[in-house]
Parts: C-alpha cells; structure tokens; sequence
C-alpha cells in the first residue's frame, strides 16, 4: 500500500447568486480507500454531496451569496494498486465486455472515435493486440503533440488537437482514448491528483479497458501511474469538470498538491497498473 496527501484550494469572487459544483473531492474504489478526509467551505455553507453515476463519482454542490468564497479538501488516499507485467495484460474480446462497459466504446463531446477510426486502423491495427498496443497509442500521443499551456480551449476536441498537434493534459488524454475506441478497445477519461506534476494542478490521464479491468495510462509522461489518485471516470473531460457554476463568480487563486506520505523506491520497470 501507498499512502499519498492529496488536497487543494480554490478562491472565488461570488458576484451574485450562484451554484457550484464540484468534483475535486477523491473517490473511493477497491484499490483507493479515502482517509482523513476534510472538505471546508469560508463562508460556512450547506454542502450536498451526490453521488453520480456507478464509478464513484461524487460531486458537491453549494448555493452562495456574493462574497469572497474560500475550498479547501485535504485527505490521504491509501493506493494498493494490482501490478501486472505489461507483457501478460491482452484485450477482452468485444464479445466479453461487460454491458456497463460498452459506453465506453463509442464517441463522445471530446473524443470523436468515429471520425478518427480509420486513422487508427491504419496507425495500430497491425500491432500485437493487448497492453503494449495501448501503451503504443499512448507512446504515438506523446511524441507527436507538443504540451503548450493555453494552446486549447473548452471546445477543442480529439480530432482539432490531432490536426494542431498541440494541448494541455485533457487534449492528450482525449485523443488517446479516442484512438483506443477506434481499433476497439474501451477507454475513459480519468480526473485526479497526481504526485510531482509540474505544474501542479488537477491532472487528466485515461483508462484503458484490458483482461477484464482498467489500466492507467498518461500519455503525457508528466506522471507516474503509481503516483496518480482518481476523482472520477466518464467519457471525456466534460462529464468532470472540477467547478461547474450557474450564476457569476471568478476564480481568482487555485492551488492543487498531491505527494508520497513515504519515499517510493526506483523501480527499473514500470508496471500495469489498475486501481479502479
């Protein structure tokens, strides 16, 4: 088990009557226990907490008067990650794929998998099927898009960054995952914290669908699949936006931080790794 400290602060200048929603406070999975969990709001407000979807994504859900309005969540996520060979990890045939699994083989706002198909038949049809065609999807994203903060904005979509060749963390996770749903393997976006990112901020990364459960991947090499802590699943970065708001406010400080409780020894080899 790993235990890693995760938390982050948001400031906002409230102009008038508003509903936020949330989605920064970590979830809870068979591999990914959630402790010392304290979610604050200055002013004093009535949280609700819901709970969205079957993955164990939740979200919280505030209505605020003007003011100046202070978040902070801090908790510990104790990680017991199953650790594969990367070599030993196949695809599930489509056959077998679970019924709850098959959203996430078909195109979503982001990730436009019917559009880039036949670009993915031609790139990673012909490799070996399994973990290491996945992590060739993720290797191909990685080296063909530049990360340049600011190059994407809230409508970008997998194929405008495919052509662009530039994003941040979410534009590589989209095209990904899209790429994988193309040539037939499920694949989701994942929000979470991540340990060392640089800068530090929420992290976008994604999931892949292999022998009968999920495998972490992050195509833009910022992080370490051991150091990553899941928010929430869903098709695409706009099923978890971290603050969703209906009324007007500004954000005006964020301040994110996710690190080791303990030292990780090196490992010469990086494994598959499935938390969900």
């Amino acid at each position: 088990m790993t235990q890693i400290m995760i938390g982050s602060t948001l400031n906002y200048d409230v102009k008038q009557p508003t509903i936020f929603l949330f989605k920064i406070a970590a979830a809870t999975t068979a591999h990914q226990i959630i402790s010392h969990e304290v979610l604050t709001f200055e002013p004093d407000l009535d949280v609700e907490q819901c709970q969205i979807g079957g993955d164990g994504n939740r979200l919280h859900r505030v209505v605020v008067e003007p003011c100046n309005l202070s978040i902070r969540y801090e908790a510990i996520a104790d990680v017991s990650p199953e650790l594969e060979h990367v070599q030993e990890v196949g695809e599930t045939a489509i056959a077998e794929i679970p019924s709850e699994v098959l959203t996430y083989m078909n195109p979503s706002r982001y990730c436009e998998s019917d559009l880039l198909a036949r670009f993915a038949f031609e790139e990673f049809s012909h490799l070996a099927s399994g973990y290491m065609r996945v992590q060739a999807i993720n290797d191909w994203v990685y080296k063909h898009l530049d990360y340049v903060p600011g190059s994407t904005s809230a409508t970008t979509t997998a194929a405008n960054v495919l052509l662009q060749r530039t994003g941040v963390c979410r534009d590589f996770a989209h095209l990904a995952i899209s790429l994988c749903r193309g040539i037939g393997i499920p694949a989701r976006y994942v929000s979470g914290y991540a340990v060392d990112l640089k800068p530090p901020d929420y992290h976008g990364f994604m999931e892949a669908y292999l022998d009968g459960q999920w495998y972490l991947f992050d195509p833009t090499r910022l992080a370490s699949t051991l150091g990553l802590v899941r928010i929430g699943v869903g098709r695409d970065a706009a099923d978890l936006a971290f603050s969703t708001l209906t009324g007007s406010a500004m954000m005006t400080d964020k301040q994110v931080w996710a690190y080791f409780a303990d030292p990780m020894p090196n490992s010469p080899r990086t494994p598959a790794v499935s938390t969900a």
